[in-house]
């Protein structure tokens, strides 16, 4: 159909040729000046074919989203123009007034008013397919269109960790646990926290880690320190996610060894220790990245996700969406970044140029285009493999995107960065920002190193199946 199509409308593509040597002055013909009659006409008709006999893609190539994902997407575009976009500036003045003060752990009003409209707009909790309706592949495009700006994602009540908190509680949870913390994340009423990362282990083997849980009666009670505790500053993170591990069995069983476990943060014996700071700041925007000690912090039995020894179990099913929706944001911010550099390359001149006629300049140009294109189409890659195959069945796209994305957006700040000058270091503009979140994105759910490991392992498995 495509290749009848464009055989349809070959003869628009003759005038318009001829006509256009012809207006750079190396017409062939004598008569070339009377096609410029018709090729309007021509391109009408040529237009009225195409849309008639060519299906309308609502995606990337195979990739395509849903009628409902495509609506979805034009809603929250035009969310994001009318109003998000507007308030920019409004919520970089709050965290800089309060920089220094209690009040940056409290979300600006201007984003609270935005995410009613949101919820009144219909426009809430997107990410979760068994509430929203849309797939992980109609996901991807909205979590790009989020990461455009920083708090974003937040205004749709679809910011991490809840986000991946609410997966676990959805899809391990109990009724009571639904009931009592996974319904009011969905209402937006509260916030919540992740807590894996220790600071006494290498972490980036999770199975070191080393918070204990042992049961007393009626209760569990919980020990240890944990770090890098994303949104535990929010001033209503209510609840945490606590990862554990029960005792020290011989390796065959290390991953049946981890518990997790529902811990209200108003318990005796939570303490918030300080706020981590990523490249000197302490990212209050997104509720920070606390150190927490847990000392004899005693929760019910039927506080336990799933049942003991199931952590590991349950932290696969929580990291396949995660890692997609973290992935695209990169996409959506390195756009945003790209949107920066040509602006800046468009505008500023050295030695007598303009900053894109150098050769330098105009190559980086090309070179983020190309990543940021190659990363999504990997990235939709895999939502289309996790909606297909399931996040088990998806493992190597998904490390795989872990890798490619958190590299891509380091290279394409980088590169924003550079042709900002010292301007880019500033908070004049957000690439500083985004530097910073890339950066934390090759650390962030395991460092590249032990995904490229997972990665080489499944391709091996895959090759060497028959002979292992």
């Amino acid at each position: 159909m495509v290749f009848l199509g464009v055989f349809l409308c070959s003869p628009f593509f003759v005038s318009q040729g001829i006509y256009a040597r012809y207006l750079l002055g190396n017409a062939s013909a004598a008569n070339a000046a009377q096609f410029g009659h018709c090729v309007e006409p021509l391109a009408k008709a040529a237009l009225q074919l195409v849309h008639r006999t060519l299906p309308r893609p609502t995606g990337d190539g195979l990739f395509l989203q849903t009628a409902k994902g495509q609506a979805v997407l034009q809603q929250v575009k035009d969310f994001m123009r009318q109003y998000v976009f507007p308030a920019q500036e409004e919520v970089a003045e709050y965290y800089s007034k309060y920089a220094h003060s209690p009040k940056r752990w409290h979300t600006p009003q201007v984003v609270e008013d935005l995410k009613v409209k949101a919820r009144e707009a219909e426009l809430w909790n997107l990410f979760l397919p068994a509430v929203s309706g849309l797939s992980q592949l109609d996901y991807a495009y909205i979590a790009e269109e989020t990461g455009h700006c920083f708090f974003a994602s937040d205004v749709f009540n679809c910011q991490p960790p809840d986000t991946g908190n609410i997966e676990v509680l959805h899809i391990f949870g109990s009724e009571e646990q639904k009931r009592k913390w996974m319904d009011p994340l969905l209402r937006g009423e509260i916030h919540s926290c992740f807590c894996m990362t220790e600071p006494d282990v290498a972490s980036s083997d999770a199975t070191n880690m080393e918070c204990t849980l042992h049961r007393d009666g009626d209760h569990y009670v919980i020990n240890g320190k944990k770090w890098w505790s994303s949104g535990a500053g929010k001033a209503n993170c209510k609840v945490a996610i606590v990862m554990c591990q029960k005792s020290r069995r011989d390796d065959a069983h290390r991953h049946s060894q981890h518990s997790m476990i529902l811990v209200p943060m108003d318990t005796p014996g939570v303490k918030l220790v300080r706020p981590l700071t990523v490249f000197g700041q302490d990212d209050a925007i997104h509720g920070g990245h606390f150190e927490v000690h847990f000392e004899n912090v005693r929760v019910p039995l039927t506080n336990i996700i799933l049942g003991e020894g199931r952590g590991f179990e349950i932290a696969q099913g929580r990291l396949g969406p995660g890692r997609l929706h973290h992935c695209m944001r990169a996409v959506g911010m390195a756009e945003r970044a790209l949107e920066l550099i040509c602006q800046r390359a468009a505008t500023r001149k050295t030695f007598g140029k303009t900053l894109y006629q150098h050769e330098v300049v105009s190559h980086w140009i090309a070179e983020c285009r190309i990543l940021i294109d190659q990363t999504r189409l990997l990235t939709l890659h895999a939502a289309h493999a996790v909606d297909t195959l399931g996040s088990r069945g998806a493992r190597k796209q998904i490390a795989m995107i872990k890798v490619a994305a958190a590299r891509m957006a380091c290279k394409v700040a980088d590169c924003a960065i550079q042709v900002h000058g010292a301007a880019g270091l500033s908070i004049d503009f957000p690439l500083a920002q985004m530097y910073a979140s890339a950066r934390g994105l090759r650390i962030a759910d395991g460092p590249d190193e032990v995904h490229l490991s997972s990665i080489a392992h499944l391709e091996l498995r895959d090759h060497l199946k028959n002979k292992l």
